[in-house]
């Protein structure tokens, strides 16, 4: 076919030099421990095991998984198709895949519950765990099978395997593993976040004349600027780490020689391998209420006070809008204190 014969057909392999592959690796190791984190907290605090936390949980399996096989693949360096590639490649694919599943879900479950205010219950966490762990283990076992996976040169990689460039319908199994959930993640995020942040600030405004004689009214500012911020930086976090590898898909499709730019590669492995690590700054390291639970469990100390602490601090919106408590409010304050 000229069309497969031009495509990708006399690009040569990249080269991998050692200090990308230790930033990559580096990259590897702060985002499995970031997703262990995430996975730590949420088992050790029951009370915290907010639904956007659950939901939350689920992301961080995907990207723990996601960062233990990248980073044997991008220790290996393959030069070839062999069994460790194909299952490094599965591991990969199938995490990779599903962590796009479960952000995309998190923001669903957000605009259900804020904008529409639509009750949610086990029957839509069942959906969500299907999609996100059934259909792209359904893609991962058909590509392992169809022998799709393989080695690509690291022109769609940072070292590590994904679909083999030798297949001749390489560009529809590069999609369908990835880049198409990928693309549509850059445009159902952002729509999905800008209606939600649409909907609290007109909240915000109807409410806006009520609040001066609220008892507790400046409990709910900081409430609202924390979720604020975390709806603006989720999308734009998200884009930032995964448009390298978009960029360097799109180059080796068109067979450009600034596929294999150092710098690209470098942020391309970066952006692929750190969700996790990105994840854990947000809802970890930048909120107060695991923050400070994790600070006093290290320093072993005053760790009842705190918890009275933190709870004072996640019933302060309830609190201050007692006879507002709608399951769109609450799922406001959630995602704050997450």
């Amino acid at each position: 076919m000229p069309h497969s014969t031009m495509l990708m057909g006399t690009m040569p392999p990249t080269e991998v030099y050692p200090s990308e592959r230790v930033i990559v690796l580096v990259s590897c190791v702060l985002s499995f421990l970031g997703s262990s984190l995430l996975v730590f907290t949420h088992a050790l605090w029951p009370e915290l095991r907010t639904r956007p936390r659950q939901l939350l949980l689920y992301l961080s399996l995907a990207d723990l998984l996601s960062a233990a096989s990248y980073f044997y693949g991008v220790l290996q360096d393959f030069n070839a198709t062999s069994w460790d590639c194909v299952l490094q490649g599965a591991l990969s694919t199938f995490s990779n895949t599903s962590s796009f599943f479960w952000t995309m879900a998190i923001a669903f479950y957000l605009y259900i519950t804020i904008v529409r205010g639509a009750p949610t219950g086990t029957g839509l966490l069942c959906f969500f765990h299907v999609m996100s762990w059934g259909v792209p283990f359904v893609i991962t076992v058909a590509a392992v099978a169809l022998k799709k996976i393989g080695y690509d040169a690291s022109n769609v990689s940072v070292g590590w395997c994904w679909v083999n460039l030798q297949a001749a319908d390489r560009v529809l199994w590069m999609l369908l593993t990835g880049k198409l959930w990928e693309l549509l993640a850059y445009v159902i995020l952002p729509v999905l976040y800008i209606l939600i942040k649409k909907h609290i600030n007109r909240a915000h405004a109807a409410l806006s004349e009520y609040r001066p004689i609220l008892a507790r009214a400046p409990a709910f500012q900081p409430r609202t600027s924390i979720a604020d911020k975390k709806l603006i930086l989720i999308p734009l976090i998200f884009i930032f780490l995964r448009i390298w590898s978009t960029i360097r898909f799109i180059l080796t499709l068109c067979s450009s020689p600034a596929v294999q730019n150092p710098v690209l590669v470098v942020l391309h492995g970066i952006g692929n391998t750190f969700q996790g690590g990105a994840n854990c700054i947000m809802f970890v390291l930048c909120t107060r209420v695991i923050r400070t639970r994790l600070l006093s469990s290290l320093c072993c100390g005053r760790y009842g006070g705190l918890r009275q602490s933190s709870q004072r601090l996640e019933g302060g919106y309830q609190d201050a809008e007692p006879s507002m408590n709608t399951q769109a409010e609450q799922t406001e304050a959630e995602f704050a204190s997450s």
